[in-house]
């Protein structure tokens, strides 16, 4: 039970909520254990109204996976799309964490930073995974350039963020 508790999405200030599963596909077939997946989801940026990631990540069946103790692997992409009018709720850092997920019982993280290209109003998302002891070179980047949306004037990044 400690184990499950664990293993459950930590979000720092200000982070994303829990992803919202769009779907799941078996990869690996596995006799009288949950199949290895890999799984599709959805999470909205907490600070910035009107822009959505969707993450793809591997999930391990097996009897690891069944009892959750099993480490992900690094592999993850990335899509994230202006959704609607785009309005920020407060300033931000560039690279500050905007959702955070264990991928291992202890030892491994899977993030999604965000940052501005202020030049070109666009909204950078990288997503990574990250060791305790050695980190992974595996990640994906996914750009919003911030568009008008009706007869709304488009925000400008570059005054959100803090100094």
């Amino acid at each position: 039970m400690a184990a499950m508790a664990v293993v459950t999405v930590n979000a720092p200030a200000g982070a994303a909520d829990e992803p919202e599963l769009i779907f799941k596909r078996s990869t690996v077939w596995k006799f009288l254990t949950p199949d290895h997946k890999l799984a599709t989801y959805a999470v909205d940026d907490p600070l910035i109204d009107g822009v959505a990631c969707h993450f793809a990540v591997p999930e391990k069946g097996g009897i690891p996976g069944w009892l959750g103790v099993a480490e992900e692997v690094s592999d993850i992409s990335l899509a994230c799309r202006q959704v609607g009018p785009i309005s920020f709720k407060g300033e931000f850092e560039q690279g500050e964490e905007m959702f955070r997920q264990r991928r291992s019982l202890f030892f491994k993280k899977m993030r999604i930073v965000r940052g501005c290209d202020a030049k070109r109003n666009v909204l950078v998302y990288v997503i990574y995974s990250d060791k305790l002891v050695e980190g992974s070179p595996k990640n994906s980047t996914s750009t919003v350039p911030i568009m008008p949306w009706g007869d709304q004037t488009p925000a400008k990044c570059g005054d959100y963020l803090k100094d």
